[in-house]
């Protein structure tokens, strides 16, 4: 294959290859520390576990084991880290990754290479049998659960400095194996050897094993809504492990929209990723998060039955709709002040308008805040409050106290104390992720 001729959605990937021989010819080798790992964990849930079984401890492994997946596989280091599908606060990010470190698959960097390489070999006519989950069942455990791929001629991966220059996720890498020590003792006061056995060991076990197989079967077997036309594997989707999975089960849905927050595009395909993110979103903590309409269009693909073809219909027409404004900078103390000191008996002489997230206040309660002044109206995907006035745009909490100026003078001076805390709250929440 000519590189050149590459589709359109792999000219930008995070990996780039010169010729399709970089994913194709390597050596599968033992990883002794990866082996180590995981048969350590095994070994530990299966004669601990048998020999602290508690109903209650049992219960320990399902809740944290199902919270890991959820919260830290699924939403965090996948939807999140992996294919940035929804934006939320900086703390809420590194939360979810954390949970993500958890699993106990590797660091965010590491499993951020992984998955990225996995995802453009598998996209490009021929891949080696490791990339693909191509061997045989037993083979392919051997494989993934204890060797690694050693490829002759790597192909060149980059990670953006928002991630790759980010201090807390170069710590995590290096101490993956470490995060599993300070929830391990949690549950060592909280129930004993019993609760470490099954709420560490047993839940590590089940996320690496569990990660494999279902990869494993996402690429072999299962049904298709689409195909990508010259692929080396199609993803496929496995209905009955939705709630297991998290929803990271309908792969075939993700092979066609890699960057959709929402995995279970079609009736009937539960997504309990995308149901959490929709109760976060109800709670302002997640906004803009992107579905398959507001992902480019891809030549290669092609729908295989009438429900595929029904949703290309659909996404053709959601296209054509306006995209969402752009987030705009925090404005400077000295214009935002200026703004507060003139609030007062110019609400009728200016334009006044602030508009926000429907998830912000109740809407009277956030017209009471502003006042008759200001006319406040919801909007469907803003991501947060954004106060327009003579032509300038004041976004978040720095929004709220400019618009208390125009009610009376107790919170004019009320709004004017809070803007500097407001604004510096505006300004660190994309202060902290670079080195």
């Amino acid at each position: 294959m000519n590189m050149s001729e590459l589709p359109a959605s792999l000219i930008h990937h995070r990996v780039q290859a010169h010729d399709i021989d970089s994913v194709v010819h390597g050596e599968v080798r033992y990883a002794p520390l990866k082996s180590m790992w995981f048969l350590g964990m095994a070994l530990a849930a299966l004669v601990g576990g048998i020999a602290t079984f508690t109903w209650t401890a049992f219960l320990v492994f399902l809740v944290t084991t199902a919270s890991v997946l959820l919260l830290g596989h699924s939403l965090g280091s996948h939807r999140k880290l992996i294919h940035d599908s929804y934006q939320c606060p900086r703390w809420l990010e590194y939360a979810l990754v954390y949970c993500g470190v958890q699993v106990g698959l590797a660091g965010p960097l590491g499993l951020l290479r992984q998955h990225e390489l996995r995802d453009y070999a598998q996209r490009l006519p021929d891949c080696h049998d490791y990339l693909r989950h191509g061997s045989s069942f037993w083979r392919d455990a051997w494989w993934q659960l204890n060797c690694e791929l050693h490829l002759e001629r790597p192909p060149q991966l980059t990670i953006e400095p928002r991630i790759a220059g980010n201090r807390l996720y170069a710590l995590l890498e290096r101490t993956w194996m470490l995060q599993q020590i300070p929830p391990a003792l949690v549950l060592y006061l909280m129930g004993g050897w019993a609760f470490v056995f099954w709420g560490t060991c047993a839940r590590v076990t089940a996320g690496v094993l569990g990660h494999w197989l279902i990869g494993y079967y996402a690429h072999n077997r299962g049904a298709m809504h689409y195909e990508v036309q010259g692929a080396a594997v199609q993803g496929r989707n496995i209905r009955f492990a939705s709630l297991l999975t998290m929803g990271e089960c309908w792969h075939n849905n993700h092979h066609a929209f890699p960057g959709s927050a929402r995995l279970g595009l079609f009736a009937g395909e539960w997504d309990p990723g995308w149901w959490v993110l929709m109760v976060l979103r109800r709670l302002g903590l997640v906004w803009d998060l992107r579905l398959p309409a507001a992902l480019a269009p891809r030549t290669e693909l092609r729908a295989r039955d009438a429900a595929a073809r029904a949703e290309d219909g659909r996404l053709a027409d959601a296209r054509s709709q306006p995209a969402h404004e752009p987030a705009t900078e925090p404005i400077g103390i000295r214009q935002a002040l200026q703004l507060c000191f003139s609030a007062r008996g110019h609400g009728t002489e200016r334009q006044w308008a602030i508009t926000g997230p429907d998830a912000t206040l109740p809407a009277g309660l956030m017209q009471w805040i502003v006042g008759d002044q200001v006319t406040f109206r919801r909007k469907e995907g803003a991501d947060r409050l954004r106060l327009r006035v003579d032509g300038v745009t004041v976004q978040g909490l720095p929004a709220v106290c400019i618009a208390l100026g125009t009610r009376n003078r107790f919170l004019q001076v009320a709004g004017i104390s809070g803007l500097p805390v407001a604004i510096g709250f505006e300004r660190m929440r994309g202060a902290f992720d670079v080195a």
